[in-house]
């Protein structure tokens, strides 16, 4: 954040009517996003799994992929199997290690591109984030991986070489389930970082949609540069596999892609239900990664 610079006067300006401020306006916080097609889901698998969990999900929204390797992305001794995945439906980075995954690697949902690695993470640290571990060097860039209120945790990364990746054709929600222990406090964090707009906020949501029915919950929608996100505030007693999604996928038509992802080996472990507008299912890829893909007319054409 900007100092305020004061200013001393040195002599009495009787000739002047103009009155000299006593500090300069201050500039209002950066933001540092860059683009929603630059929003990865972290997905980690068995390494043994890794082809086929790829190629389903290819399988399932389209796509491409980049090159896959075997790299160390920790700032500790590891090796992983690497590979990114594009789809005109979101992105995700794909994790398959073949050494024990060092703390506090795994449980971060998604990686952030930034424009300016120190900026964004001081940043998120001035709006209550703390950081797990301190920002380090990996192969393309530098990353850091910090944690919101109510246990979020996601990376923040910048490459060295600009990447330049489409842009997607449906923005994905990262799909956040707290109480309303953290709930304020993370979505007044997210949104002061984040530069985001709170879009809905529904205290009175059904919660049938998380599989509590007959319970009310409060659903809260929000967009920003990083993309979309959807905060479920509930007493936090969801039967599985609810609050194991971190990620919903926005499509044209659910039941085709569906098939498209039966055809591929993904199983559904939640039959296709209405909710408002959207018709939605949760599945389960090849590996364990557990997503929500969703039909929603008002997702088409709103890629950042």
């Amino acid at each position: 954040m900007q100092r305020f610079t004061m200013i001393i006067a040195t002599a009495l300006l009787v000739a002047s009517p103009t009155v000299t401020p006593a500090f300069a306006a201050e500039k209002a916080p950066a933001d540092y996003s860059v683009g929603a097609q630059y929003d990865t889901t972290h997905v980690y698998v068995p390494q043994d799994q890794f082809d086929t969990f790829v190629a389903s999900f290819v399988a399932t929204f389209g796509g491409t992929t980049s090159k896959q390797g075997e790299f160390q992305v920790t700032p500790t001794k590891s090796l992983t199997k690497s590979q990114l995945v594009l789809t005109p439906a979101g992105t995700i980075s794909v994790f398959g290690f073949k050494t024990p995954i060092p703390y506090p690697f795994g449980d971060e949902r998604t990686g952030y591109l930034v424009t300016d690695i120190d900026a964004a993470v001081k940043s998120a640290q001035s709006h209550g984030a703390v950081r797990r571990l301190e920002t380090f060097p990996d192969p393309i860039g530098r990353d850091s991986v910090i944690q919101w209120p109510g246990g979020v945790n996601m990376q923040l990364y910048w490459h060295t070489a600009k990447p330049n990746y489409t842009p997607l054709e449906t923005v994905p929600e990262n799909r956040i389930y707290l109480t309303a222990d953290a709930a304020d406090s993370f979505i007044k964090g997210w949104t002061g970082f984040a530069h985001a707009k709170i879009t809905a906020d529904d205290k009175a949501a059904n919660g049938a949609e998380i599989g509590e029915p007959g319970k009310t919950i409060r659903r809260v929608s929000i967009t920003s540069g990083y993309g979309k996100m959807v905060v479920y505030v509930s007493d936090g007693q969801l039967p599985w596999p609810y609050g194991r999604d971190m990620t919903g996928y926005a499509v044209s038509d659910l039941n085709a892609t569906l098939a498209k992802a039966s055809a591929a080996g993904v199983e559904t472990l939640v039959a296709p239900y209405d909710t408002g507008k959207r018709q939605a299912a949760i599945v389960r890829f090849p590996g364990g990664y557990i997503a929500e893909i969703h039909s929603d007319p008002a997702n088409r054409g709103e890629a950042n």
